[in-house]
């Protein structure tokens, strides 16, 4: 599917939705894709980008960058705590924000940097053992905190279970983000986003419906 399809669908879920298309941010999901793949969605005017791995965006963004303006790039996959630095120095905005040790680390290099990325808190909508995120149940109180440590939150993201209809999930991230004030909503990727967008997503995050499946021996 073209990137220019994408596009199409995005607006037209946006405006079944009663919303302005413009207030829906494509994240075009470029993590282990080959460089040629990616410039052929920057030729195309996409300029918001997803990566899952700082090391891999630390490495082939510097070039894909030159002599082009307003790329933004997101992090989007875990975050371990020794790559933090590198991650406020890298990315415009960090979707992973997951537990309170990696608030108080980032509140610490926020500081000490100048430099804060947009953050959104991951949450574990379906409780799922195996996954990351703060449990539902948890979300105000840790918001809180982060807050207390002036860290910059721009609002909530979730990947919700496989199995199961992702609208509950949406619904359930847009009212801990509105009870909060948080304005922005990170969910929806290639199979669900235009439910996500029918319920409020500000950001989607979409990747194989874009470049296409992954080459063989490469894995995330």
């Amino acid at each position: 599917m073209s990137l220019g399809e994408i596009r199409q669908r995005i607006a037209a879920a946006a405006a079944e939705a009663g919303r302005d298309p413009a207030g829906v941010t494509l994240v075009a999901v470029s993590k282990l894709q080959p460089d040629d793949r990616v410039r052929t969605a920057l030729d195309a005017g996409q300029r918001v980008f997803g990566e899952n791995y700082v090391q891999e965006a630390q490495r082939k963004w510097p070039a894909l960058r030159e002599g082009r303006q307003g790329i933004e790039l997101h992090l989007i996959g875990p975050l371990q705590s020794n790559k933090a630095r590198a991650a406020v120095e890298t990315f415009d905005a960090i979707h992973s924000l997951d537990r309170p040790s990696l608030a108080r680390r980032l509140g610490r290099i926020v500081q000490e940097l100048g430099r804060a990325p947009r953050l959104f808190v991951q949450v574990n909508t379906g409780d799922e053992p195996q996954k990351a995120g703060i449990p539902p149940a948890e979300a105000d109180t840790f918001i809180a905190m982060c807050r207390g440590l002036d860290l910059p939150l721009a609002g909530c993201m979730c990947i919700p279970p496989d199995e199961e209809d992702p609208a509950p999930h949406f619904r359930l991230l847009r009212d801990i983000a509105g009870r909060n004030g948080l304005s922005d909503l990170s969910m929806g990727m290639s199979g669900d986003f235009e439910t996500a967008i029918a319920e409020g997503a500000t950001h989607v995050r979409i990747g194989s419906a874009i470049f296409g499946a992954r080459p063989a021996g490469t894995d995330g």
